[in-house]
């Protein structure tokens, strides 16, 4: 494949749904998805700051570059750049400009699964950054690549138009036609779970549960 191949970019997340999403912590979407569709190997290298966008999926080569800076052009505000380079770590993919230029264009954040640098400018932002490594070495700009494609990153399947959604925890990623339950079971989760610290604050926690798992146990 030559040169940059380039897909419209999907159509963004209902508003209200990226409001409540970024009220939920990443723990709890992650429990309604079975604890098997979340990130892997992936790190926030940012100040703490929650993030929640439309995904817009960019597959390159390790080290290389070209694609990303294409597929600013298919970026809008409120867009997350998630980016499979295999999770190579021999050059980085961005450092402190091109996240600086994320950041003034609006995206959300951006997801890469592979390296960047300048990483003492970027964790004093809390402009969300997540790779799989840090070098200083710097990105070639040779291509190819493919915009808004299905990718793998950090473990994830991501389909441009997908939820992304972060914490200091790590990452989910889901459809939008699935939030509407994710977010119903996550609210309802964290109100037991907010039941639960009441009741061990009053002494009153009843773990009469730990029976019926023990008795279930196969070792």
């Amino acid at each position: 494949m030559a040169g940059i191949e380039t897909n419209p970019s999907s159509q963004q997340a209902d508003p209200r749904i990226i409001a409540a999403l970024r009220e939920i912590a990443v723990a709890l979407l992650s429990d309604q998805l079975r604890r098997n569709r979340g990130s892997k190997g992936l790190t926030p290298y940012h100040r703490p700051a929650p993030l929640v966008g439309t995904a817009v999926t960019v597959k390159t080569r390790g080290g290389d570059n070209l694609a990303i800076l294409r597929a600013y052009d298919f970026c809008r505000p409120g867009d997350v750049m998630v980016v499979d380079a295999e999770g190579d770590l021999s050059n980085a993919l961005v450092g402190g400009i091109m996240t600086f230029a994320a950041a003034s264009l609006g995206l959300a954040g951006m997801v890469l699964d592979g390296a960047i640098r300048d990483v003492a400018e970027i964790s004093e932002r809390s402009f969300p950054v997540y790779a799989r490594g840090v070098t200083h070495r710097g990105p070639y700009k040779d291509g190819p690549g493919a915009i808004n494609v299905p990718i793998s990153v950090g473990g994830m399947t991501v389909r441009p138009g997908d939820l992304v959604v972060g914490d200091q925890d790590g990452l989910v990623v889901f459809s939008p036609e699935e939030a509407p339950s994710v977010i119903e079971k996550a609210l309802r989760q964290r109100e037991a779970e907010e039941a639960t610290m009441q009741a061990i604050r009053e002494g009153r926690w009843d773990r009469v549960f730990v029976d019926a798992l023990e008795a279930r146990s196969l070792n």
